[in-house]
This record gives structure tokens, sequence and C-alpha cells, in this order.
């Protein structure tokens, strides 16, 4: 998108092909090694991915943004034989050649020089089969080191006739992928289901919103993906208001709820939202809500997708009453094969075939499901639990709150608390703890209510956009009187 380079599907499957071919005969890599990449999302990235494909070899995306200690972790974890990283990278990489072997993915003698040597185009035949890895993805690691979900080429498959059913994607439309290439949302939302049907991806090494908006009048995007926070972005933009937009279908938003104002924002401009839910271990297109029910429904995931069977459970298992709130637990073809070198992790998530998502949700009377928490953020006061989604929703309903995020802290008192964190629409126009608290009073049980709201310019943010609650938890270091 930065550079206004492109490769027909033709020029991706002779480049695969070139590439599969020095990575067997330079770099010795076989079924079964694993390539890690230190790059930011460039069109040879996904060459590399179905160059590795041929050979059988697993794809391990490594973030960016990582130290060399981080990166290190991954490629001791996963094995990795061979370390791809960009020049501007390499600062970060070189310290590990004593563990892996290094190449340089755009210096001199590395991977682009490679991909269009003069080669032979004699293809080497394909030795993977539907079951076998093909990619590990490493997940956030928000409760310690990151662990690695293994994904086959069964899930990805599956993944993508979920989508293309569920989003009627066909090879005329035209998607722009900005979330980065180690995340699954930059893979699996819809780069890889368009890659399938022979649509167009659009690729972005970072979000720009202004540039993203001039892609979609440009280039004629017809899907547009994001979360809340990058969709606010989008229409805080200048450009919102002077593109032609009238090619995008509608815009699929996941990550966390998206705050009515905002849907109300978008399809103002003539463009449904639909809001749904996926998560790593289980392939990012889980649930889907329909864009008629975006305000109707607002915060709901909407219900699973095609070939997904789901089931709401307590503590001990068993499946809970309509309106209650338990565990969600999916099983289907779109889930991971475990996670690398991890047996102990594995058997707590999967178990008789189906995975613990550590997602408490409810359904309501006519069906739709509702993300109310994440089992480990749940915090108990005064012996109740409480869902910070559920509080956090209410904050987000005030008129100049832009995002909230609470967490439980230590209270003196009540064993638990709530702490709010709240950043605001206008930073010019205050909004006091007072009317915080007020307007928390007036949706929530007093128990509900936040001890203590922290406003802040703006909050914390992982890659994929999503707040980074773990940063704010991290900060956490005093209880409340």
């Amino acid at each position: 998108g930065e550079e206004g380079r492109g490769f027909s599907y033709l020029e991706c499957y002779e480049l695969s092909v070139r590439l599969a071919a020095v990575l067997s005969e330079r770099m010795n890599i076989k079924k079964g090694d694993r390539v890690a990449v230190l790059a930011q999302n460039e069109l040879e990235y996904i060459i590399l991915f179905f160059a590795t494909q041929r050979l059988g070899a697993i794809l391990v995306p490594v973030n960016f943004r990582f130290t060399t200690s981080e990166v290190g972790h991954i490629v001791s974890d996963c094995g990795a034989k061979l370390l791809i990283a960009q020049q501007s990278l390499w600062p970060v990489a070189e310290p590990l050649k004593e563990s892996v072997k290094l190449w340089n993915f755009d210096g001199p003698n590395g991977l682009l020089e490679a991909m269009h040597s003069p080669t032979p185009l004699q293809p080497l035949d394909y030795v993977s089969s539907f079951e076998d890895p093909c990619m590990i993805l490493y997940t956030s690691g928000t409760t310690g080191f990151p662990k690695g979900a293994v994904i086959s080429y069964r899930m990805i498959f599956w993944n993508s006739i979920n989508t293309g059913l569920r989003l009627n994607l066909t090879q005329s439309d035209v998607v722009a992928t900005f979330l980065p290439l180690f995340h699954t949302g930059g893979w699996n939302v819809l780069t890889t289901p368009c890659l399938h049907r022979g649509a167009k991806v659009v690729l972005l090494k970072k979000f720009d919103a202004d540039l993203i908006l001039n892609l979609c009048e440009s280039e004629k995007v017809s899907v547009l993906f994001g979360v809340p926070t990058t969709m606010d972005f989008l229409r805080r933009s200048p450009r919102f208001n002077q593109v032609n937009l009238a090619s995008v279908r509608y815009a699929i938003v996941g990550g966390e709820p998206m705050p009515l104002d905002l849907i109300k924002v978008w399809e103002d401009r003539g463009i449904p939202v639909r809001q749904g839910y996926g998560l790593t271990e289980f392939g990012p297109n889980v649930f889907s809500l329909n864009e008629e029910d975006s305000q109707r429904k607002m915060g709901s995931i909407g219900f699973p997708n095609f070939y997904i069977e789901t089931r709401v459970v307590d503590g001990e298992g068993h499946e809970v009453p309509v309106g209650e709130v338990g565990e969600l637990i999916l099983k289907g073809p779109v889930a991971m094969s475990g996670y690398w070198n991890n047996e102990k992790a594995t058997r707590e998530v999967m178990k008789d075939g189906w995975l613990y998502t550590g997602d408490l949700v409810r359904r309501d009377d006519e069906g739709y499901f509702f993300v109310v928490g994440r089992k480990k953020e749940m915090y108990i006061s005064g012996g109740e639990n409480v869902y910070p989604a559920e509080v956090e929703k209410v904050l987000r309903s005030l008129q100049g709150v832009r995002e909230a995020a609470v967490i439980g802290v230590k209270h003196l008192r009540w064993g638990e608390a709530g702490r709010a964190f709240i950043s605001l629409e206008d930073e010019k126009k205050s909004i006091t703890e007072e009317r915080l608290k007020e307007h928390c009073l007036k949706h929530l049980a007093k128990y509900k209510v936040p001890a203590e709201f922290i406003i802040m310019r703006d909050l914390p943010k992982t890659e994929s956009g999503k707040i980074a609650k773990k940063m704010l938890v991290d900060g956490v270091s005093s209880s409340v009187q």
C-alpha cells in the first residue's frame, strides 16, 4: 500500500517456487524445520509463506517490536533452524547468531535477492499433508512467556471456508491488511481467505488512517477490517468525510465491543458494521453479528460461524442456563493442534476435543452471545463476581468517554474493587470522577462500580490495536482504601 508495488498470482507462484528451491538447496530447509521471520509486513513475506509450505517447513512469524531476549525465547522454544531478519532489525537478530542460522531478508545475498535469482522454474513437489503444521503463532504472553499455537493446513483451510461463507467473499473483493503478520488477524481474518478466492489483498506495513482511507477509494476496498480503536482513528481522520467509500460493503470489527456512537458514525457514512469474535487458538473468525443487528444487539458477538460447535459451561463443565454467565468452549476443524512443545498448557485448554477459551459469555433468549470478560480478569468484590467488560460497556456509554478499561485491585474492606482507566473524546471537556461514578450507579449494582477512576490521554494498546490491560495491571502497585 505504501509503495504501489504488486504481484499477480502467477508471479507469486513463480517467486515461491524459486524461493523454495533456494531454501532447500542453500539453507537445507526440509519438512518440519522451523523458519522464524523478523520483519514488517512485506509482499515477499507472503511469498515466503507459500515457499515454506512447498517444503513442508513451518513458518514462525516473530513480533518485530521484540527485544533480542524476547526473540531469543521464541527461536529457542520452537527450535528454529533459520531466522530471517530485515536489515533494519539486524541489531536485534545478530546477537542470536550462535544459536540459530541468520539470513538477511532484504540485504545483500538475502531473501529478496535469492527470490529474483535465475533459478530454473522446476517446482519441487509438495510434501505437506492436511494435518501438518504450517505455522506457529506465538500468543501475546499476558500470563508469562508467549506460547506457540500450532496452526495446521486444516485450520487455515476451514477458517477460510467459514470466513468466505459468512462474509460472502468472492474473487472481486479487495481488502486492506494492516495488522502485523505475527498476529492471526494479519494472516487469517482476511488475507488467507482472500488469497484462497483469488481476491486482491493490499498489504500495509503499519496502520495509517489517511492512507487506508485513500486506498479505500483508489483500490476500491470492499471489506474493511479493524478493531474499535482503529475504526475510531479512521473516523477522526480529515479524509473520512472526503474520500469516496462507496465500494466498502461493510466493516468487520473484532477485539472488543464497538461503542454505539462509533457504529452510528460509520453507518451514517453508508458502511454497516459487523462485529465478531475469534482467537489465535481457534482462528480469528468464530462468531459474527450480522450488520442489521449492529445497533439492536450492540455488544453482541452474534452467532457461531459454520462448522463450529459451542457450549457455555460452569466450573464443573456443565451447561449453564440461558442468561447466565459461563466459560465459552469450542469444537471444530478450526482448532489449533496444540501449543508447540508445551503439553501441560495444551492439556489445560484442550479437553475431550473441546477448546476452553477462558472467555466468559452469556446467551440471551434469542440465542445471541455476549462476551462479559476474561475468566482471569473477573474479580470478586464483597463476595460478588464482577466482570470488567460489563462495567466498561457502561462507562463507554457516557457521552464524552472514548475508551474504558477496568481491572480488579486489592481492597482493604471488600477484598477486591475496580480501578477504571478512562480516555476522553475531547481533553478540553473534563469529566469528573464524581460524574463517572454517578453514571455507573445509575446503570450498575453498587458493588460493580469502580472504587477509583483514572483519566489518561490514551490507554496503552497492543500491536493489534486492542487495549493492553497487562500494561495497566503491571502499573498497579497500591490497593484501594
